[in-house]
C-alpha cells in the first residue's frame, strides 16, 4: 500500500494528474499497478486524508491539491487536532495521576495488555481511542471525557493513518505503557512527561509522512518499491 501511495502521490505532485483531473478507475489502477482492490482503496483513502484528492460518489476520485499541506481526519485538520490534544490530554494525564481510582488503573492495564497482544490494526485503533478516553475518565472530570469523545472519530482516523503509513503500533504501545506506569505511581510530573512524549512522537511521525514525496520517476510497470 505504501508503494502504491508513493506512486500516486508522486504522480500528483509532478503534475501528471493536475488539479481537477479524475484519477483512473479503481479497476484500471489495479491493472496498471498490479495490486488488489483493497490495497488500492487504502492508498486512495490515504491520499484523501492528505488532502490531495476527494472522492465523489458515483463519479470517482478527483485531484484537489498538488502538494500535501495539512491532512484532515474526519472533521478536523491534523494541526488543529494536535493543538487541542496538547492543551487537553497533557494536563489531563497529570490530573489522572493524582485522581485515578483502582478501577481506573485496572481498566487501563487491561486495555494496555489487549493492545500489546493485538495484531489487527482496526481492532488496535479502536482500543487506542478507548485508552485515551480511559485516561480522561481517570481525571474524574466529565468535561474532559466529553472533549475526547467529541474528537474520538478524528483520533481513530489519525491513529489508523499513522499505523498504516508510519508503523506506530509498537512504539505507541510503549508510550502508552509509560503513561499507565506514571498513573500507577501517582506521579503527576511523570504522567505529564509521558503524554507529552507520546504526542511529540505522533507529531514527528505525521510530519515524516506528509513531507514532500520524492519526485523520482517510478520504474516501468508499477509503483516504485
Amino acid at each position: 500500500m505504501e508503494a502504491v501511495l508513493t506512486h500516486l502521490r508522486g504522480a500528483i505532485e509532478r503534475g501528471e494528474y493536475a488539479i481537477g483531473d479524475k484519477l483512473p478507475s479503481e479497476a484500471e489502477l489495479c491493472r496498471t499497478l498490479e495490486v488488489s482492490r483493497p490495497v488500492l482503496r487504502e492508498a486512495l483513502r490515504a491520499l484523501q486524508a492528505m488532502g490531495l484528492t476527494v472522492a465523489k460518489t458515483g463519479k470517482g476520485t478527483f485531484v484537489v491539491a498538488s502538494a500535501v499541506e495539512d491532512p484532515t481526519f474526519g472533521d478536523y485538520a491534523a494541526s488543529d487536532l494536535l493543538e487541542v490534544r496538547r492543551h487537553v490530554e497533557i494536563p489531563v494525564a497529570g490530573y489522572a495521576a493524582v485522581r485515578r481510582t483502582p478501577e481506573n488503573l485496572d481498566h487501563l492495564a487491561h486495555l494496555l495488555q489487549r493492545m500489546e497482544r493485538e495484531t489487527d490494526t482496526t481492532a488496535w485503533v479502536a482500543m487506542d481511542t478507548l485508552f485515551h478516553l480511559a485516561v480522561a475518565e481517570a481525571a474524574q472530570n466529565p468535561v474532559f471525557r466529553r472533549v475526547i469523545e467529541e474528537i474520538r472519530d478524528a483520533l481513530a482516523r489519525q491513529s489508523a493513518f499513522l499505523n498504516e503509513l508510519g508503523g506506530r503500533r509498537e512504539q505507541s504501545n510503549r508510550e502508552h505503557r509509560a503513561i499507565v506506569e506514571a498513573l500507577i505511581d501517582g506521579s503527576e510530573h511523570d504522567a505529564v512527561e509521558a503524554m507529552s512524549h507520546h504526542l511529540d512522537r505522533v507529531e514527528t511521525t505525521l510530519t515524516d509522512i506528509v513531507r514532500p514525496a520524492r519526485t523520482d520517476t517510478p520504474t516501468e510497470g508499477g509503483p516504485e518499491a
